[in-house]
């Protein structure tokens, strides 16, 4: 497992000695799906990076109920993660685990040092946070510009690439929730998307076309 690790260090070309100080001073961990990686409200005192599998990250709204802003994937990391953790402030967002995923896991005291050191992992930090920012813009373009039937296209389609499979094993209830509408309305906009032919509705699946 630690080959997978350096394997993804390697192709974000971060210089041998900052992936020989990743590697001694990080942990691997393992997540099940549906774990909290980052709960609403903690303070973390590591930053994941994902090494295999996806991690959904949500807002916590006003009313109780979450919001999905994006995925992450291999060699990725969370930038408003990283802030948190050099501000030393309370998570206001989850990161929770899509499906089995294993993470390297960096201390938080580490990151200082390393961006002013190396700069391919100053890079990286910047990279992130541009992503994250791209990111939250189409989330906020899709709650502000689109439909609902819209946004739960891209959604479906967003979930598709950050997987890699056509097939999304998602419940109604599960993506009503992440998309804070309710069960009715999806079940009724997913039929609709299934009478244009733009997927098929299996038990607790759904495949995108």
């Amino acid at each position: 497992m630690h080959e997978n690790v350096t394997n993804i260090l390697h192709s974000l070309q971060f210089e041998e000695r900052l992936i020989e100080e990743m590697m001694k001073v990080g942990r691997l961990k393992k997540v099940k799906e549906g774990a909290y990686v980052i709960a609403p409200g903690g303070q973390a005192r590591e930053i994941p990076m994902v090494i295999e599998g996806t991690l959904k990250v949500m807002r916590q709204a006003p009313d109780a109920g979450e919001l999905f802003l994006y995925y992450l994937e291999g060699g990725e990391t969370c930038a408003m993660s990283i802030t948190c953790c050099l501000e030393h402030k309370k998570s206001e967002f989850s990161a929770i685990a899509e499906e089995d995923s294993l993470l390297w896991m960096i201390p938080v005291q580490e990151l200082d040092g390393w961006i002013t050191k190396y700069e391919s992992f100053r890079k990286f930090v910047f990279r992130s946070y541009q992503a994250r920012f791209d990111e939250l813009l189409q989330a906020i373009d899709a709650m502000a510009f689109l439909k609902l039937d819209e946004r739960l296209f891209k959604y479906l389609l967003d979930k598709k690439q950050a997987s890699g499979s056509f097939v999304i094993h998602k419940t109604h209830e599960q993506i009503a929730n992440e998309l804070n509408s309710s069960r009715v309305v999806i079940s009724r906009l997913l039929k609709r998307l299934e009478q244009e032919g733009k997927i098929e509705q299996h038990r607790n699946r759904i495949e995108v076309l």
